[in-house]
């Protein structure tokens, strides 16, 4: 990273990249040629920002760290917030593009390091997987209030067809891990922590990279399962969790649960918890944060021994 970064807003739509730096204003398509036109316009140390867009925005950032250039991508309701407090209250695709230069420019944010290969292929099919269980338990739902005997006949069809192709992608899953020796032995470490299966491990790899190089703290809010204060003055509201990574959170809830009823520590703690009176799942995200630093430690700490 420059140490006198230049930073650049792209806002990122499905069709065209909007570009707003000091200088300079202009659109170009998103596409393979419109990124090539963009990064020949870009200056001498250039940070681009751009808001995670779904996807939109996901083949300009490889290629901008292609190109060793410094690029962040932030959440978008970051990008709205600081716009409220700028006084923006207007949308369009340029003053969204000058609010992330701004954003940039006010905020230093650190660039995103840049995935392997191995992490991209990880990352698509754990999501892909993700995707077809939730059309599984759709298609599940639908099949309850089917009268005509064809189509229950044809959703069952799909039903087939949707588990066919959900243990297709497990065995590409499996495929993509065994192929690289550190998400193996990452995969391998995660599930000795009683709870946590490969397909949990698969998911913690694939959409938490970053996990071993956090501290405590910054695991548990990355995760999204730090409790939050809400105080004023004297009142003292109830603390609640906010943000973070959804899809994670969704899988690592599966696995608390499992690990508040057989992991010995875990277990313990969660009856320690509901014997207070505090309700189940308050109780259960209290495990979920105890369960992310405990396997964030113990892949930060290579030589760090579970008791048996």
């Amino acid at each position: 990273m420059s140490q006198n970064p230049v930073y650049i807003g792209v806002d990122v739509c499905k069709a065209f990249l909007s570009v707003q730096s000091a200088h300079s204003a202009f659109e170009v398509l998103n596409t393979a040629a419109g990124h090539k036109a963009l990064i020949k316009k870009l200056p001498a140390g250039a940070h681009l920002v751009l808001e995670a867009t779904g996807g939109y925005q996901r083949e300009l950032e490889l290629r901008l760290h292609q190109e060793k250039i410094a690029v962040s991508v932030i959440n978008p309701r970051r990008a709205r917030d600081f716009a409220r407090a700028q006084g923006r209250l207007a949308k369009t695709d340029k003053i969204d593009a000058a609010v992330l230069r701004d954003f940039g420019s006010s905020l230093r944010p650190a660039p995103n390091a840049a995935p392997t290969a191995a992490q991209i292929e990880l990352s698509e099919l754990v999501s892909r997987r993700d995707q077809l269980v939730r059309l599984r338990v759709i298609e599940k739902n639908r099949t309850e209030h089917h009268c005509l005997q064809k189509v229950r006949s044809q959703a069952a069809k799909i039903l087939r067809l949707i588990d066919k192709q959900i243990a297709e992608i497990q065995v590409w899953i499996s495929q993509a891990i065994a192929a690289q020796q550190s998400l193996q032995n990452k995969a391998q470490r995660l599930q000795q922590v009683q709870g946590v299966g490969a397909t949990t491990a698969a998911c913690l790899l694939a959409y938490m990279p970053e996990l071993g190089s956090l501290n405590r703290c910054q695991a548990a809010a990355l995760l999204g399962v730090a409790p939050l204060n809400s105080d004023s003055g004297p009142c003292r509201a109830h603390r609640h969790i906010r943000g973070g990574r959804h899809a994670l959170r969704s899988s690592l809830y599966m696995a608390a649960l499992c690990a508040a009823h057989h992991n010995p520590k875990l277990s313990l703690f969660y009856q320690r918890l509901r014997a207070r009176n505090k309700p189940s799942k308050v109780a259960l995200t209290a495990v979920m944060r105890k369960l992310i630093i405990l396997l964030n430690h113990i892949l930060k700490n290579p030589s760090f021994q579970l008791a048996s």
